[in-house]
């Protein structure tokens, strides 16, 4: 049970000093995310209290010959299932998730493993010809589709999902009046800046952030972290490996 940490958690958490994870990803995202951490770290005490809950968009989609879908999050390749819309087989994926998700729904995924300027560098250098379609949520890292026509790849961006904002739970509010650690991994600008309005007036928890990205870590340092390191690459993996190295540090035991 991810979210009764308020109880058990918080006193396993003062017991042990073991900071206590807080995962503010949609739901799935971070029930997977503290199974991973758990699976290398052991029983690490885990808050779930989602900051965006996900609604699905079934827009008008330009009527034109497409040759491929662009995919940046595995809840854009979710909602391709939502779209009552005939899509190209062949998908350009951001990293690795993505397009094991994407297989997963039948694509012809190729995967940048980076970020989104690897992922237009990897579609510039395919050979592939326009034009594209970028189905992607309303909070998006650069504008893709931009750069990419500007490239000479004619390619169009539509939203097909938003990320609504969400409060804090009780139990992770409860996390800040305690004097053990709060660790938060960061995994976009847009989650930091939601966690730092969502963070009460008052808090005693010192706060570590392990941040997926340089422009993450920016918008994280709001937050006045105690510890603050940046995943080597921006992907889930590696945010594991930052976690795991805030828990390495000396004091957390």
């Amino acid at each position: 049970p991810w979210g009764s940490c308020a109880g058990n958690t918080l006193a396993m958490a003062r017991q042990s000093r073991v900071p206590c994870l807080l995962l503010t990803r949609p739901a799935p995202q971070s029930q997977r995310f503290a199974q991973e951490i758990r699976a290398r770290l052991g029983a690490v005490p885990v808050v779930i209290s989602p900051l965006m809950t996900t609604v699905f968009h079934r827009p008008d989609l330009p009527d034109l010959p497409f040759r491929a879908v662009i995919l940046t999050s595995e809840t854009g390749v979710k909602a391709t299932s939502q779209l009552h819309a005939a899509l190209p087989t062949l998908a350009f994926c951001v990293g690795n998730r993505t397009a094991a998700a994407a297989t997963a729904a039948g694509f012809d995924a190729r995967s940048a493993d980076g970020d989104v300027h690897a992922l237009a560098a990897m579609i510039l250098a395919s050979g592939v010809a326009g034009p594209l379609l970028h189905l992607r949520g309303d909070d998006s890292a650069g504008n893709l589709a931009e750069t990419l026509t500007k490239g000479g790849l004619e390619t169009y961006s539509t939203i097909v999902y938003t990320q609504a904002p969400c409060p804090l739970t009780d139990q992770a509010i409860a996390l800040f009046g305690q004097d053990t650690p709060v660790l938060a991994p960061i995994f976009s600008p847009r989650s930091a800046r939601l966690l730092v309005a969502a963070l009460p007036q008052t808090r005693v928890a010192p706060v570590w952030v392990a941040a997926i990205s340089p422009a993450a870590a920016e918008v994280a340092r709001a937050l006045s972290p105690a510890r603050l390191v940046t995943a080597a690459h921006p992907d889930g993996e590696n945010m594991l490996h930052a976690v795991a190295d805030l828990y390495s540090l000396p004091g957390t035991a």
